[in-house]
């Protein structure tokens, strides 16, 4: 795979929407994770999750426009506006024709979908915004963030469970090494805090009932584990050829250098037991990157705290690194804020970048029992320092979606 350059960072997260302030509570392991409050959600199996908060404050978004769309496109907008900023981008003074957004998310934007469903009951159709039509589908936010900034160059949105955005990011960087964009915008948003997206969550069983302690719910490989918190959020990072970076002098924060991605072909939600496909998906990312096994610093880990989910995972690093698997920290920061579903990749890329700049290995938090079939060093409870010069990031999606990319640090 041809080096593409990180260059800009934009996350919206329940720790945080400022990225020194999301990093600090990442670090130290401070649980964002509280119980839904926003709509009665007591009759739920898992009514607990990580919410974003003080979005506005950060908002370039006219309240007019926000009437027009869904939460998701929002944080989208934020996280764009935050990551060209970081960037040191003027759009006014780029081609947008050469311009290209790439977006990943899971399950597209609920709440003004259901809104205008119970309106649609209540009121007639007479009673239906309409735009109805173009807030709630999957590539809404592709299409704001299009629009707020007029770009016109090849774009995709990606939807593939869970692995959407890491997926996004991945084929962004595909495409600039195809010299089909300058520059891109890539990666993830999900909104998932809402009555129905809640209980489309709950029927895939993945999710935590441990609602009586919020804050330690969310355990990934932990032998008491029972699930993910479900979180809402948006990461969009800036993609770069290695020329163009060269030319306008910015700064880096790392590359993306391998990408990997295989299916399961197993069940509709569960990975397949034996972990041969992630296995496989990982020695793909690591060939494509030229990298050896032992040249991986770091695992930042998809951590559903599912009990086959962990596992799986577990067993796959185990099949592809041997020996050394036991000497790589493997970690689920997203143990801290949540899972974003669709959008955990990119803020996932977003971590692991700030955990390569910083020199320190993001914690797992919550693990107390150890689980004898999840033995690796996991990181627990307390982050640790190591210098990180290769990485590896792991999404998987329900029915059996792997998603592996490489970053090297600049």
């Amino acid at each position: 795979m041809k080096k593409i350059a990180i260059t800009g960072l934009g996350v919206v997260s329940p720790s945080g929407i400022d990225k020194r302030k999301f990093w600090a509570n990442v670090k130290n392991g401070r649980s964002a994770i509280e119980t839904i409050t926003r709509f009665d959600s007591s009759q739920y199996a898992s009514h607990i999750a990580g919410h974003v908060h003080e979005l506005d404050a950060y908002s370039n978004v006219s309240s007019r426009l926000l009437k027009k769309i869904d939460v998701f496109s929002h944080m989208a907008l934020v996280a764009s506006e935050l990551a060209l900023s970081d960037a040191a981008i003027t759009m006014k003074d780029e081609n947008l024709h050469r311009t290209g957004i790439f977006m990943g998310n899971a399950i597209g934007g609920w709440l003004y979908g259901e809104t205008e469903l119970r309106d649609l009951y209540i009121e007639g159709r007479e009673g239906v915004s309409p735009f109805m039509a173009s807030a709630w589908f999957p590539a809404a936010p592709q299409g704001q963030i299009s629009i707020h900034y007029g770009i016109k160059g090849y774009s995709k949105t990606i939807v593939a469970d869970r692995a959407s955005s890491l997926m996004a990011i991945a084929y962004g960087a595909k495409n600039l090494g195809r010299d089909k964009n300058d520059f891109i915008l890539a990666g993830g948003m999900e909104a998932p805090v809402t009555p129905f997206a809640l209980l489309c969550c709950n029927t895939s069983g993945q999710l935590t009932t441990n609602n009586a302690s919020p804050e330690t719910a969310y355990k990934p490989f932990d032998k008491d584990r029972d699930g993910y918190a479900i979180a809402e959020g948006a990461g969009v990072v800036i993609l770069e050829q290695p020329k163009r970076v060269k030319a306008r002098n910015a700064k880096v924060y790392a590359n993306i250098i391998g990408f990997g991605t295989t299916t399961d072909g197993y069940d509709r939600i569960d990975p397949a037991p034996d972990g041969c496909e992630l296995a496989r998906a990982i020695t793909i990312a690591l060939k494509d990157a030229d990298l050896a096994p032992e040249q991986i610093d770091y695992i930042c880990s998809d951590g559903s705290a599912t009990q086959l989910g962990d596992r799986t995972e577990t067993l796959a690093i185990k099949k592809v690194f041997e020996a050394q698997a036991s000497k790589i920290p493997v970690s689920a920061p997203k143990s801290v804020y949540g899972n974003m579903l669709g959008a955990s990749g990119a803020v996932d890329v977003i971590t692991t970048i700030l955990a390569m700049e910083n020199g320190i290995v993001p914690p797992t938090i919550n693990y107390q029992t150890p689980d004898p079939d999840c033995d690796l060093d996991y990181c627990p409870n307390e982050a640790q320092t190591k210098e990180i010069n290769n990485a590896l990031i792991i999404s998987r999606g329900r029915g059996g979606i792997n998603a592996v990319l490489v970053l090297q640090k600049a």
